[in-house]
């Protein structure tokens, strides 16, 4: 049974970032990974978690897993890896970019399924939504830094996920929420 997981303190954020930043660095410069000294065990629990890269706020990659089937550190290694070089909407990051991204990591909590869309909490819950073989996920932080309603965000879902902006409504989609905690470089964490 997936638990939630435990709210990181500040000290376990900035060093996730740290391992998120000095992985992407030694990825695009030597296509090696760092070896880290991990044995905090909040670090160690499975739990989804995505990395996102911005430059000069704006998207440069984000990619991450939705469940936990890693520890935490080795997600966010692999997750660092994947939006440096591998989503899909951008070329792979270079050495160039090294010196000028911000990072910004979300831990999730496990997928709940939600029967009625007005369960879903602009600001609080991200949405996964599925039908058929498509899918889509937004994370909690999206609607609110598009200043979006309920309705909005879940039809942007549905737009990630490749189906037509009002599935939502379609009881043959599921809407699976969660939270997250997002943490940011150079914030003043708490």
């Amino acid at each position: 049974m997936a638990h939630e997981p435990t709210t990181l303190r500040p000290e376990l954020q900035q060093k996730l970032l740290r391992i998120a930043r000095e992985t992407i660095d030694s990825y695009i410069r030597t296509k090696t990974i760092p070896t880290f000294d991990v044995s905090e065990p909040e670090l160690l629990e499975k739990c989804g978690a995505f990395v996102t890269i911005k430059r000069h706020q704006q998207l440069r990659g984000c990619i991450g897993y939705i469940e936990g089937i890693k520890p935490l550190w080795e997600t966010i290694v692999d997750m660092a890896v994947a939006a440096s070089t591998e989503d899909p909407r951008f070329q792979p990051m270079t050495v160039a970019e090294l010196g000028d991204f911000d990072l910004e990591i979300s831990v999730m909590t496990p997928l709940r399924k939600v029967e009625h869309p007005e369960e879903v909490v602009v600001g609080t819950h991200g949405i996964l939504l599925r039908r058929g073989y498509r899918s889509g996920l937004l994370l909690p932080q999206v609607a609110t830094e598009y200043g979006w309603d309920r309705e909005t965000f879940l039809a942007h879902t549905c737009q990630k996920a490749g189906l037509p902006m009002d599935a939502w409504r379609d009881p043959q989609t599921a809407i699976y929420i969660f939270s997250a905690q997002v943490f940011h470089e150079g914030e003043a964490l708490s």
